[in-house]
Parts: C-alpha cells; sequence; structure tokens
C-alpha cells in the first residue's frame, strides 16, 4: 500500500517494539495483550462487515480466530486450571464457531456477540492485574 522509505522505518520501528514488548512481558501482560489485539480485531471486522469489506472482514476475522485458538486455548493450563479453564475453553471454543458463521454469513451481530460475551472475561482478567496468579488461567 505505502511504499515510501520512512513508511516503511516506521512500520519496522513499531514491528520491533512490539516484539521487545512481548519478550518482556509477564504471564498476565501476554494474556492482556491477546484480549487488547481480540478486540482490537473484532470491532475492525464488525466495521468491515458493515462497509462490505470482504477481504478486511476475512483477515480479522481469521486473525481474532487465531488469536482464540493459538493465544487464549492454547494458553489454558486444564489440569491446573480445573473447572475455570475447562470453562473458558468451552466458552473460547463458542466464539471461533460464531466468529466462523459471522464469516460465512457476514453478520455483524455474531460479532457483536462474541465481543459481549468476551467482554466480562477481558475485564476480569484486567482486574486481577499482576498481583493475581503468576500462571495464567486465561
Amino acid at each position: 500500500m505505502f511504499s515510501s522509505p520512512g513508511f516503511n522505518r516506521a512500520n519496522a520501528y513499531r514491528q520491533v517494539g512490539a516484539h521487545a514488548a512481548v519478550e518482556n512481558a509477564s504471564p498476565h501482560a501476554l494474556i492482556q495483550m491477546l484480549f487488547d489485539g481480540l478486540f482490537q480485531c473484532l470491532h475492525a471486522a464488525r466495521g468491515a462487515i458493515e462497509r462490505g469489506e470482504i477481504e478486511e472482514k476475512g483477515r480479522h476475522l481469521g486473525k481474532a480466530v487465531r488469536i482464540l485458538q493459538e493465544g487464549l486455548v492454547a494458553g489454558l493450563d486444564l489440569e491446573k486450571g480445573g473447572e475455570l479453564a475447562a470453562n473458558l475453553k468451552l466458552l473460547y471454543d463458542y466464539s471461533v464457531k460464531q466468529l466462523t458463521q459471522a464469516n460465512v454469513h457476514n453478520n455483524a451481530e455474531l460479532v457483536a456477540e462474541v465481543i459481549n460475551v468476551l467482554q466480562p472475561v477481558a475485564q476480569g482478567w484486567k482486574e486481577i492485574g499482576p498481583q493475581g496468579n503468576a500462571t495464567p488461567a486465561a
């Protein structure tokens, strides 16, 4: 899209900064970053659906599903997390199914539903702060 040398340098700088932030983050902060990225993708996907931007919708929903599956679900410790971790896995799996349907049917309401379902989980995670359990259950 943009090919100016200044844009490429700025983009590289942002990528290095993001990489450093991830490397130095606590387990709690990493989960918070996943939630932040997830909600950015979900809001962008909903907007893309409303504007009829099919390619953008697919890109954002695909990234949201990857965050759910490869980040949040993969980060669950089902053994140590017990019922809470099992319930979170069910919630994340449900969200993936809803986002798949939203993608197939261009349904912004399903994306909004996922936002509404996951918002309390993300808020709860934010409220426990880094003083919570050092081993993330979410």
